[in-house]
């Protein structure tokens, strides 16, 4: 079986003999993008080089960087998600191109890798041609004269999201499938951004995986680009060719290339097993808990992935030079989750020892090569993942003191109130549930234990089970919904918009802070984005992207410009309007928010326009005279701003 370490080190030899630099990995820790709290791709590091910054390095690049995305935590537990991966990277700065990246990929993959190339699938961009993007023809015929060189038929086919296969090889998608910037959709860029088609290619495990009776997909066509399990992507070509001018959408001169390639997905492709959990990747992993739990990995698939996926990234975040530890907020929150949640599917498992470190040790021994720094902080990872378990075993300990209290004592256990409430929920059977030995635990005592002790659900599930009991979770999630909504309406009176309250001075520095935003993309550039606020009645502060301190000219320069607009008298609307629309007129927003379908939008003249929830004065002559008092940094890649208006 082909190792991790094999293939990592094949892939940079490989580019390294195409004259490529080899780098290491940046942390997982995002060093200059407060957007996001962890390296989410292999193409976050190099950004700036994408956007025209020299590399120190050269115009061919390659690497194999650690990820981690936390959106990936509720998907884990199938046979392909996880939260931390490996992406092999080259790069074109400016060099070479389609032919290129197209010859060396499917020799990397055919010969280097031994892939049979009847199992490989490629995708590329429909185009858009009201737009001025033409569809990836070029791209498409290079892929197929690749196929031809091995004696492979590959025809180009469309449409694939309704007409399934078609007997096609290389697939037209759309813009949502293979379209890169960094924005997202054409109409979400900014003017001046670069982006470009991309083709991402696909392993075939099998029409076996395609269909079976209970499948959601048996009634929907199969294709590359769908989630049936048949295909599997395992990496992907962008081809950044594009920039967007106020024309529309113009060639760049110098034209760049980012490939990006899963490790673990191609390990799976080389022994041709839909479940990565098999792979040399996961391999030690899932044998060490199999003899821990006494348990197998057949017939307890999810538990185990879940246990072995969380405990290598949090390993892995634990012994990234930045030392995040556990904690409530932040990365330190996210990495809490992830022990907790292992331990959790551990005890699931019967495993009653403290475990973790079992697995970190592994972990620390199948990346020490790679990446030093996890041999380095071997007894930090060491450390701080029995402690953070020995304290998760003390929270479940409590909760479950609580769950038999209620248990021995149901009727003693519940408030006059809480009858009342129960009487909302079930009234058929309130009398049932008052007994001594009750059958079903309700929703509210399950989500008292959940919220009010830590007790995980999965576990209170498990409890209940072991005592004959069904736990309500109907009225379990009905309690979480409610405890959400007003979690969510005490932070919109606590925080809407950044401010601390709504009074005449806040609200005219908050209208000012939508002037400042303009002025400052005026003057610094349009990759100038809003990163936080808070406004009170006597000064207004803002952060913004910007990596390096504003000269003194600068800070007079977007004085100037407010002031000239709040001269100007300029009226102050309000538009709802959804939220595609919203971008599509250019309306700033906050970066990496997520709005719901409708949005107000407030412009001020043809200054301003902004995504926002208020509230703002009706005209820009009510403010005032605007001054900044202080420019200073906030953090990596963010400066702040306080500013008064006299």
């Amino acid at each position: 079986m082909l190792t991790a370490n094999e293939l990592r080190q094949k892939y940079l030899d490989f580019f390294k003999s195409k004259g490529h630099a080899i780098i290491p990995s940046a942390s997982l820790i995002p060093e200059n993008d407060p957007s996001t709290l962890f390296a989410g791709s292999g193409m976050q590091a190099m950004v700036p080089y994408l956007l025209g910054e020299k590399h120190p390095l050269g115009t061919r690049i390659a690497d194999s960087q650690k990820c981690f995305r936390s959106q990936d935590i509720e998907s884990v537990g199938d046979n392909r998600h996880t939260t931390f991966f490996e992406m092999l990277g080259n790069w074109s700065l400016g060099d070479y191109f389609k032919t290129e990246q197209i010859d060396w990929m499917f020799e990397f993959l055919t010969q280097e890798l031994k892939l049979n190339p009847a199992s490989l699938y490629i995708s590329v961009f429909r185009g858009l041609p009201k737009k001025g993007i033409e569809r990836d023809t070029e791209a498409a015929e290079l892929w197929q004269k690749k196929f031809a060189s091995v004696g492979l038929d590959a025809p180009i086919v469309d449409n694939a999201e309704t007409n399934g296969l078609q007997g096609g090889k290389i697939f037209y998608y759309s813009e949502d499938q293979n379209w890169w910037s960094r924005s997202g959709v054409t109409d979400n860029m900014p003017i001046g951004e670069p982006g470009g088609p991309d083709s991402e290619i696909y392993w075939d495990f099998g029409a076996q995986l395609q269909i079976h009776e209970n499948s959601e997909f048996k009634d929907q066509p199969c294709h590359p680009a769908c989630d049936c399990g048949r295909f599997l992507e395992i990496g992907n070509n962008v081809f950044m060719q594009y920039t967007k001018t106020e024309k529309g959408f113009q060639p760049l001169p110098k034209k760049n290339i980012d490939f990006g390639g899963g490790l673990e997905r191609l390990l799976a492709a080389v022994i041709n097993t839909p479940d990565i959990f098999k792979t040399s990747a996961f391999f030690s992993i899932i044998e060490k808990i199999e003899k821990i739990s006494n348990k197998t990995y057949a017939g307890n698939e999810k538990a185990f992935r879940i246990i072995a996926d969380h405990l290598k990234a949090a390993s892995m975040i634990l012994g990234d030079e930045k030392g995040i530890t556990p904690s409530n907020t932040g990365a330190g929150y996210v990495l809490r989750r992830l022990i907790r949640r292992a331990v959790r599917y551990g005890r699931l498992l019967k495993i009653k020892d403290v475990f973790t470190f079992k697995i970190a040790e592994l972990v620390i021994e199948m990346y020490k090569n790679a990446y030093p720094e996890v041999k380095k902080n071997k007894d930090f990872i060491i450390n701080q993942l029995v402690l953070e378990e020995e304290k998760f075993a003390k929270t479940i300990e409590e909760g479950l003191k609580e769950f038999n209290k209620w248990y021995q004592k149901p009727k003693i256990y519940w408030s006059e109130e809480d009858e009342e409430k129960q009487k909302e929920q079930e009234k058929n059977i309130l009398q049932k549930l008052k007994t001594e030995s009750p059958k079903i635990m309700p929703g509210f005592v399950a989500f008292r234990l959940f919220s009010t002790y830590g007790f995980p659900l999965e576990l209170i599930i498990e409890e209940a089970k072991n005592r004959g009991l069904e736990v309500d979770i109907k009225n379990f999630n009905k309690e979480m919904e409610k405890h959400q909504e007003l979690s969510r309406t005490a932070s919109a009176g606590m925080f809407k918009g950044g401010l601390a309250d709504t009074s005449e001075q806040t609200t005219k520095l908050h209208t000012a802070a939508h002037l400042m935003l303009a002025a400052l993309r005026q003057v610094l550039g349009p990759d100038v984005y809003q990163k936080g606020s808070n406004i009170t009645p006597e000064r207004l502060r803002f952060d913004f992207s910007y990596g390096q301190k504003m000269t003194p000219e600068q800070i007079k320069q977007v004085e100037n410009i407010v002031n000239e607009q709040i001269t100007k008298n300029l009226p102050i609307i309000s538009q709802e309007m959804p939220t595609n629309e919203a971008i599509k007129q250019g309306a700033m927003g906050i970066f990496g928010h997520k709005y719901g379908d409708k949005v107000k939008v407030y412009s001020i003249g043809d200054f301003s326009k902004e995504i926002c929830g208020g509230p703002h004065v009706t005209n820009t002559g009510k403010l005032g005279r605007f001054k900044i008092i202080k420019e200073e940094s906030s953090s990596a890649g963010v400066r702040r701003i306080k500013a008064i208006l006299e």
